[in-house]
């Protein structure tokens, strides 16, 4: 049974973790499978939108496997198979792997439907929507096993939320539940786990129907800008729509509209 499942269509791609008898945790083969799926669907330009799910069950993702991939990450135990040593040999797959050191370039969607613990949650907050389970708990409970969250948890959680609740997650390890995580803005649906994909690709539909150039600049705006002051974001909008009213994806648009049809965006 494949680690990681992948269904490409219309422009669409779900990529669903595929361990539920582990709760999806992350060992070294969905590690290596996860970091090759996301340089591959980077460099697709069929791909307009990515969403990641998990196979069914209580949790979306429970972070790294604390049987296989944690004891060889810190050197407890020797590489043992192909998988082990491809982490040995590059460290830097677990951060491609959660999005932490990869940026897919194109919107993602993560559908998590069910728990997003340790490494699941940082894979949840580096996506630009997500959809969550109701009665899901979302947490970072790494300081309880002497770590801090290093997959891009400690930096974007305080991006994402008040400076207040961040603090609490990250220094308790408490997790928050789905319905305090919409309240707080981190989610954007909350809805029945067996309702979750099919909202989230209802999403992407709705994206992927859209210029995708206008949507990749748009999304570099969002996700730049609010590293940049005022004026620099400005400017940074201002050069993407340079770029932007000389495509062809531009004139069909207003075109589309004017003649009461549907556009046909075609990416440049």
């Amino acid at each position: 049974m494949a680690v990681l499942e992948i269904e490409q269509n219309d422009g669409i791609a779900l990529v669903r973790l595929n361990r539920p008898e582990a709760r999806n945790a992350l060992n070294p083969e969905l590690i290596v499978a996860l970091a090759a799926c996301w340089e591959k669907l980077g460099m697709d330009d069929d791909i307009r939108v990515v969403v990641l799910s998990g196979a069914a069950g209580s949790t979306f993702c429970a972070g790294f496997d604390l049987s296989s991939f944690i004891p060889l990450f810190t050197g407890a135990r020797a590489p043992a198979d192909d998988w082990d040593h491809a982490i040995v040999n590059d460290p830097g797959l677990p951060g491609r792997a959660t999005l932490r050191d990869f940026d897919l370039g194109k919107p993602l969607i993560v559908a998590a439907n069910g728990h997003a613990m340790a490494g699941g949650m940082e894979m949840l907050l580096a996506g630009d929507l997500r959809v969550v389970a109701t009665g899901a708990r979302l947490g970072l409970p790494e300081v309880k096993l002497g770590l801090i969250p290093a997959m891009g948890g400690t930096a974007r959680l305080p991006r994402l939320v008040s400076p207040a609740l961040a603090a609490e997650m990250l220094l308790t390890g408490n997790p928050i539940e789905a319905d305090a995580a919409l309240a707080a803005g981190l989610v954007n649906y909350v809805v029945s786990a067996g309702k979750v994909e099919a909202v989230a690709l209802e999403l992407a539909a709705t994206i992927a129907a859209n210029a995708p150039l206008a949507v990749k600049a748009a999304r570099k705006v969002m996700r730049q800008g609010g590293d940049l002051s005022e004026a620099e974001a400005l400017a940074l909008e201002s050069a993407e729509t340079a770029i932007l009213v000389g495509t062809e994806d531009a004139r069909e648009g207003p075109r589309a509209f004017m003649e009461k049809r549907p556009p046909v965006f075609k990416g440049r």
